[in-house]
């Protein structure tokens, strides 16, 4: 994309401020967001935006038609959206720094406005004015709930793309998986029932970080993570989550006890598989204590039933691990949890 400053044009630079994210400037801090934008031209075909790219600027198209597509191996390109001249492209993606997922193409010559502009970064405004950057990266919190929110309200909440839109709310950012902060924020929403909650703590993790290092640490994690994924994506499903430090989940709905003990141990299994890595006193083997338990089933109250089930799992760990443990029926918060062994 060929990039210059039109200065015959600056008044269309004040088009930026009608983004959300200024909202909430003064006066004399929007001018400075105009010293950050500039004009840009791209040529009829020329790509905006690619996959994997991160969203580091957002655009208002002035002249000429932009195209959102995805490549599809083998089916071609789907069209998922287009612009036209005054609207906003990818300030939601600039709210949350994400990384775009599909090509932008100019279906004819266009021109855009582009904030940060001429090489500029939110670093260098963060450094110049940091009651400004502040103000803005509020306004893209308030931006990316507000959306969330709404998009709830059209759409049905159970398709598979709206749960990767709320994972970019949530998401742990090393591995991926769903945050506590899911679970707690939106738990009275999704709690169907039956719903299982198996819970994975891996065993003996302390021995490879302490001789590998915690890089050997998150690398692990990652594999695991993917495992979990892969057993939500299979049943299409479910919630991928990450607790404290190495302590992950995944939380099912409508399934029974049945269900619940063959998606335990085959996780169980799975990690079993990973990979051995090689320390000074030999091979490490992954294990994995693994407490579940199915509400209502053997918790009416959803938060004894977390509660218990964390209670066993750490049990469990404790006393050796290596173990797909049950939460037993009918237990109660504040007395000593029993297990069943799967």
């Amino acid at each position: 994309m060929a990039v210059k400053n039109f200065q015959k044009e600056t008044a269309d630079l004040y088009l930026v401020l009608k983004s959300e994210l200024f909202s909430t400037l003064l006066p004399e801090e929007r001018q400075k967001v105009i010293e950050m934008t500039s004009l840009s031209l791209l040529k009829k075909g020329g790509l905006l935006f690619t996959p994997g790219k991160k969203a580091l600027q957002f655009y208002i198209l002035l002249k000429g038609h932009i195209r959102v597509f995805k490549q599809h191996k083998g089916s071609g390109n789907e069209e998922i959206a287009r612009f036209a001249p005054g609207d906003i492209i990818g300030d939601f993606d600039f709210a949350r720094s994400a990384e775009y997922d599909a090509h932008a193409e100019a279906l004819e010559d266009s021109s855009l406005i582009v904030f940060p502009g001429n090489g500029l970064s939110m670093e260098k405004l963060t450094l110049e004015a940091p009651d400004i950057a502040s103000r803005i990266l509020l306004n893209c919190v308030v931006m990316v709930t507000e959306r969330i929110k709404a998009t709830r309200k059209i759409i049905i909440e159970s398709a598979y793309w709206v749960k990767e839109l709320y994972r970019k709310a949530y998401e742990d950012s090393s591995t991926g998986l769903w945050r506590q902060a899911f679970l707690t924020d939106e738990i009275n929403r999704i709690l169907v029932e039956p719903m299982a909650l198996i819970l994975l703590k891996p065993d003996r993790f302390k021995i490879m970080v302490d001789e590998l290092g915690h890089d050997a640490g998150d690398v692990a994690m990652v594999k695991i993570a993917k495992i979990l994924k892969s057993i939500t994506r299979k049943l299409d499903r479910g919630w991928a989550l990450r607790f404290k430090s190495n302590e992950t989940g995944i939380l099912i709905d409508n399934c029974n006890a049945a269900q619940g003990e063959a998606v335990a141990l085959s996780l169980s299994k799975a990690i079993a598989a990973l990979p051995p890595v090689p320390l000074s006193g030999g091979d490490f083997s992954f294990t994995g204590s693994i407490a579940w338990g199915i509400w209502p089933v053997d918790d009416k109250s959803w938060n004894s039933l977390f509660d218990n089930t964390y209670d066993l799992l750490m049990d469990t760990w404790k006393a050796g691990g290596n173990k797909v443990v049950r939460l037993s029926q009918g237990s109660k918060s504040g007395k000593k949890k029993q297990g069943r062994q799967s």
